[in-house]
């Protein structure tokens, strides 16, 4: 098969990995000027560099054969697809050869499992090696650990690659078990606690020693596929712990693509829970940045997210005893709680503060978004008044043109979205949903 037939079927396999994130990692090219490449720490995905370039992956896999039957993924051994296979030079040379026309500045590999996960490995390492040391390439490698591998292996891919991740794939063991039984959680979860033990134990050497070699200096990530299961948006949540315990740089989590049929999965026409995944990252971000736990966030009683407000909104909502917040006054800590203020308008207001009385005109010029924010704030000059009910100031997070200086302005008719706020059962709670995916998605 040509190398460019395979790099289509290849390429096409590794879609639905998620790639795009920063690098982490900063490393200048070969003194000698006999190597090529480098690596800056803003980014490598579809995101831009320092200098104002585009950085660019070559996502790919290594083979799209594979021993394993997970249900949900479109190169499992029961689907006829074409199969193909890159050998490690073929890899290698391929990778040089799109760096030299400017196509790409790293490489995103994955890979199914042929044989059994060492063997994959193996290969896998092959090409890095001939990368890293034969051509000389010291740009990005993202590189994916396959569950089982043994731990010579995986120290062997975390000293080539600057980035690692093992996918957690579902959010929970029985899910696991019913889509993809020949995956263990045991085999996931032992080589991301390998990973981190490597990652503490390279910058203590790195500090010790000058020429020490580096662990997977871009730190670990995970994946988990969203929607193909049925576990609450609760359950995903707290899965965010792995964050502490190993580490971790990043989780993405996937929406499910219906690519391929079974009755155990999501019809082939339904479409991908795009706000779900939406709402999962805007969520995570609140845990990372805000210091939110996710028993805050979603609880037993209410499993999913709402549809119509994010989930900072939805918070401040059901907990209005906190507010209103004196942005003279507030620690930052308090601050990060506001709708509409983040970490850096944050520091802004504790900084500005100090010199002058904060009103909502300065509010304004700092950076808090104050269409969300004036409801829950007091400033010098204002105040709106919180003892409004939480229906009420829910519509007028959603529809600003429903409240005016604390006055609900009345309608004949109710929005759908205001019929669920209110506690209103419809008949079509799922084209509800569908509609707020539509209209409101990019407006909150």
């Amino acid at each position: 098969m040509d190398i460019m037939d395979k790099l289509t079927i290849l390429a096409a396999g590794a879609k639905y990995d998620a790639a795009c994130t920063s690098s982490g990692v900063t490393r200048k090219g070969p003194v000698n000027g006999k190597g090529m490449g480098s690596v800056m720490p803003t980014g490598c995905c579809h995101s831009f560099s320092a200098d104002g370039r585009c950085i660019t992956l070559l996502k790919v896999l290594m083979t799209n054969s594979c021993i394993y039957d997970c249900k949900y993924c479109i190169n499992r051994a029961s689907n006829d697809i074409p199969r193909a296979a890159f050998t490690p030079s073929e890899l290698a040379d391929l990778t040089i050869e799109f760096y030299r026309r400017n196509y790409i500045a790293g490489l995103f590999l994955s890979s199914g499992v042929i044989k059994n996960p060492d063997y994959t490995s193996e290969q896998m390492a092959s090409a890095l090696e001939l990368l890293r040391y034969e051509h000389n390439f010291w740009g990005y490698i993202h590189t994916k650990i396959i569950p089982g591998t043994s731990p010579e292996l995986v120290r062997r891919l975390g000293l080539l690659a600057d980035r690692v991740s093992v996918n957690v794939e579902l959010p929970s063991e029985a899910s696991l078990g019913v889509l993809a039984p020949e995956k263990k959680r045991k085999a996931i979860f032992a080589p991301m606690a390998q990973i981190t033990q490597g990652i503490t134990a390279g910058n203590s050497e790195i500090v010790k020693y000058k020429h020490a070699q580096n662990f997977a200096p871009g730190g670990q990530a995970t994946q988990m596929i969203i929607g193909a299961s049925p576990e609450s948006d609760y359950s995903i949540l707290r899965l965010a712990g792995l964050y502490n315990k190993y580490g971790l740089k990043r989780v993405f989590y996937s929406a499910y693509v219906p690519a391929v049929s079974d009755t155990m999965l999501p019809a082939i026409d339904s479409k991908p829970p795009l706000l779900r995944e939406h709402r999962l990252y805007q969520a995570d971000w609140l845990m990372r940045q805000y210091h939110f736990g996710a028993d805050e966030i979603l609880s037993q009683e209410e499993p999913n997210f709402n549809p119509y407000m994010d989930p900072k909104c939805n918070w401040a909502v059901n907990n209005l005893h906190f507010f209103p917040v004196d942005v003279n006054k507030a620690e930052y800590e308090t601050l990060l709680r506001v709708p509409g203020i983040g970490p850096e308008s944050a520091k802004r207001i504790v900084t500005t503060r100090r010199h002058s009385r904060l009103g909502m005109n300065e509010l304004k010029r700092i950076g808090v978004v104050l269409k969300r924010a004036k409801y829950f704030i007091v400033a010098h000059d204002q105040f709106l008044g919180i003892s409004i009910n939480k229906h009420i100031m829910a519509k007028a997070l959603i529809d600003p043109h429903s409240f005016s200086m604390g006055v609900e302005q009345l309608s004949l008719f109710d929005s759908p979205h205001t019929k669920f706020l209110l506690g209103h059962k419809t008949p079509a709670i799922e084209e509800v949903r569908e509609e707020a995916a539509l209209c409101l998605a990019t407006k909150l």
